[in-house]
């Protein structure tokens, strides 16, 4: 006897039904072990501090929240800087927490900048506050670089997750709203980021987060190819959910088919937290990158140094 069809769940994007589509942004379905490396993250940052001293807090907005880490490598003047911007879901995270991205930049020579700003929670789900403030933090140390010794023509981003989208909105969009120049950014690059909001908004996702046609349109990077004028690496791993993997896919595609310049790296085997992990080490694929985007290279013989 033939057995009755089973009902299958409507598709809510694409091939996606709603539970699936709710899984492929859950990062914790495809990371199980996700809780172990934020765990080891935070250890790895607290040493961080410990080597590398308190940093320096500075205010780049009038808000608690609007502040910034500098950790600056010393004796150096006129040094690059790295701007770091944290994931966390926008509802988590901070520059303490991922501190050891610092310490391979500054044992570089150059200078690490960690930005906080305000969650979606505190912004009652708002991402607009968010973009705003990544935007102003970067307007901040373009604009005061010298005054810690950095030089602001060699100002680079680096960025993971939800910190992955909003560093790509501010480069798409908000460096024109803080009156910088096209060029003020000289490399970035985005690791696990989301670079379109149409199916992030129509996943579980939107519980915490309120998006609108408005927001969904403007905190679209990926529509606004126009304004990208920094060339771009973006990173995914082959063990992240299939919606990041796509994400980070199509923006490439995107990049390239509108002539901008952009490399994706493919790290295999590993899952969103775990390629987040290898930007804290020179010799990681995501560390590596990050440093040769900035002008560094490795001497072959001098193991554990840098050199430019």
């Amino acid at each position: 006897m033939q057995q009755p069809a089973t009902a299958r769940a409507p598709l809510v994007w694409r091939d996606m039904d709603q539970k699936t589509l709710d899984n492929a942004y859950d990062q914790l379905v495809y990371a199980p072990n996700r809780d172990l490396i934020l765990a080891r993250i935070a250890a790895a940052s607290e040493r961080a501090r410990e080597i590398l001293g308190q940093p320096q807090r500075v205010a780049y907005g009038p808000s608690e929240r609007e502040g910034l880490d500098i950790y600056c490598a010393a004796g150096a003047t006129s040094a690059p800087v790295n701007v770091f911007v944290h994931g966390g879901a926008w509802l988590r995270g901070s520059a303490a927490e991922t501190a050891l991205t610092a310490e391979a930049i500054v044992g570089a020579g150059a200078h690490a900048v960690i930005i906080d700003f305000i969650n979606g929670g505190e912004a009652g789900g708002s991402l607009m506050p968010l973009y705003r403030q990544v935007s102003r933090a970067f307007a901040w140390v373009w604009r005061n670089a010298e005054n810690f010794g950095g030089d602001r023509d060699r100002l680079y981003v680096s960025a993971h997750s939800s910190g992955a989208h909003l560093a790509a909105c501010a480069l798409a969009r908000g460096w024109r709203d803080e009156g910088l120049p096209p060029d003020f950014c000289k490399g970035a690059l985005f690791v696990g980021g989301m670079y379109d909001l149409e199916p992030v908004r129509l996943s579980a996702r939107s519980a915490c987060i309120k998006f609108t046609d408005e927001t969904e349109d403007i905190l679209s990077p990926q529509r606004h190819l126009d304004g990208i004028t920094t060339p771009l690496i973006v990173a995914h791993g082959t063990c992240e959910t299939p919606e990041f993997q796509r994400q980070s896919r199509d923006f490439f595609a995107a990049l390239k088919a509108a002539g901008k310049p952009a490399e994706l790296i493919v790290g295999d085997g590993y899952n969103h937290f775990e390629l987040f992990e290898t930007m804290a080490n020179p010799y990681g694929i995501v560390g590596r990158a990050r440093l040769r985007q900035m002008g560094f290279n490795y001497d072959p013989i001098k193991l554990n140094r840098i050199i430019v």
